[in-house]
């Protein structure tokens, strides 16, 4: 655990701390470190978990963005000792499948949600099918969010879906706005599951999928799972875990 590779987020609070650390530690390339440390915010750490995920590196967080959920608390000293005592969170993501209206089959990574938005000033018409049984025959809404346990606190919390577990094995199907049934505020469903998504009126009711950060328009249909084969390893500090900050989140909304 000595050799680390450095990814900056270009903000002013990372100018003085990268002049530091480059300056006391050597930046490996990505491929021949030990620990690749990630210096921003979430969207960062999200970006930089996908560009290197090839590598299957531990990621360290430190933050220099905002919230930081994903991150550690910024402390530029002291940094060998903290990685050492640091413990491993392993994360699987969502794999998203998109098939556009012009045939083109598109294929995404998301560590905390995938959702489908509307494109224009009309609501969304989607059909929601879990495996082979159909949880919402036509939901008219601004869209919909299917979450994992890490992104369950983002997004999906902000639209009053349920935050979940760490360890819980399960998924938020959480609608944005729901017109039609008013009444359905989604579902939680095991991460065994394979969730299909139907746009019902492809023509006038344009739709785009987002995964994480990465949008793909004019959307046909989506599957999404998780994909077991890639698991990303995140470390913490002490006292500070994902699973701690999860349940802090839980016990706020109370």
């Amino acid at each position: 655990m000595k050799k680390f590779h450095f990814a900056f987020d270009l903000n002013k609070k990372n100018k003085v701390t990268k002049n530091y650390l480059i300056k006391k530690f050597k930046n490996y390339s990505a491929n021949l470190s030990d620990v690749i440390i990630v210096l921003g915010g979430d969207g960062f750490m999200l970006q930089t978990l996908k560009k290197y995920q090839k590598y299957n590196k531990p990621f360290y967080g430190i933050n220099c963005g905002t919230f930081g959920f994903l991150m550690n608390k910024y402390k530029a000293h002291n940094i060998y000792k903290r990685i050492v005592k640091a413990k491993v969170v392993t994360i699987s993501p969502l794999q998203m499948n998109a098939l556009t209206k012009f045939g083109k089959n598109i294929n995404a990574v998301a560590i905390n949600e995938v959702s489908l938005l509307r494109q224009s000033r009309q609501t969304a018409a989607l059909q929601i099918v879990k495996g082979k049984k159909i949880l919402i025959k036509k939901l008219i809404c601004d869209g919909i969010i299917i979450s994992t346990p890490a992104g369950s606190t983002a997004y999906n919390l902000s639209v009053s879906g349920p935050i979940l577990s760490l360890n819980s094995k399960k998924l938020a199907v959480t609608p944005i706005s729901p017109f039609r049934p008013r009444r359905w505020r989604g579902k939680i469903i095991t991460s065994k599951s394979v969730i299909k998504i139907k746009n019902l009126n492809i023509s006038k009711r344009s739709v785009s999928a987002v995964a994480d950060n990465f949008e793909v328009k004019n959307i046909k249909s989506v599957k999404i799972k998780i994909n077991k084969k890639i698991k990303f390893r995140l470390l913490y500090d002490n006292g500070a875990s994902l699973s701690k900050k999860i349940i802090s989140e839980q016990k706020m909304i109370r």
